[in-house]
């Protein structure tokens, strides 16, 4: 039954990911999806004044903290904690094992290696419960940023000083850099706050 739970939020995920794939690959299906996200964001953008390193800052926080919420509440870092120690054990048995050149205590092994194999696939398509529904909320984001790119202008950083959001950087517009920069800094904290593990 857990396995059945675990392939299907896998399942749902591999859905979304092809829903998401023709909703960018759609022009219309795209500037309706950025339209529906801009009735929340535009009023959020309005009052910070239009300014857009502020708001992509606040939007991060925002997907930052529901994703890491998320995560906190399917996924059971303990156990996948629990179940990567366990291998890394059986790992150095094994290879003990080998060395020491035990046939029989190698067949016995590799029958629980199997096992272990499958334990260990399991908690690794377990992440896939939450990226469902992250994706939900952070596509239209992200969509939304996308279509304002042009009306997003300069921004002056501390190191590199002024940049146009919309012009590449490292091969990325800058405001995506921005965002992955505050994404992933402001994770890290929350994460720490929340006293979400991982692995």
């Amino acid at each position: 039954m857990a396995q059945s739970k675990t392939g299907g939020g896998m399942f749902t995920f591999l859905i979304i990911m092809v829903v998401v794939m023709i909703i960018y690959s759609v022009q219309t299906l795209r500037d309706g999806v950025a339209a529906g996200a801009g009735l929340i964001l535009e009023p959020i953008t309005s009052l910070l004044g239009f300014n857009w390193l502020v708001t992509i800052l606040v939007l991060a926080a925002i997907t930052g903290c529901y994703s890491s919420l998320l995560q906190k509440y399917t996924i059971d870092y303990e156990k996948m904690q629990r179940v990567q120690k366990k291998m890394k054990e059986f790992q150095k048995d094994f290879r003990e094992a080998q060395l020491a050149g035990d046939e029989k205590r190698i067949r016995k092994m590799k029958d629980k290696q199997q096992k272990m194999m499958e334990e260990q696939m399991q908690m690794s398509q377990e992440q896939f419960k939450p990226m469902a529904w992250i994706m939900i909320i952070t596509i239209p984001i992200f969509l939304w940023l996308l279509s304002k790119a042009s009306e997003m202008g300069d921004a002056t950083f501390a190191i590199g000083g002024t940049i146009n959001l919309a012009d590449p950087l490292f091969f990325l517009p800058a405001w995506i850099i921005w965002y992955m920069l505050c994404s992933l800094a402001l994770s890290q904290i929350i994460r720490k706050t929340l006293d979400i593990g991982g692995l």
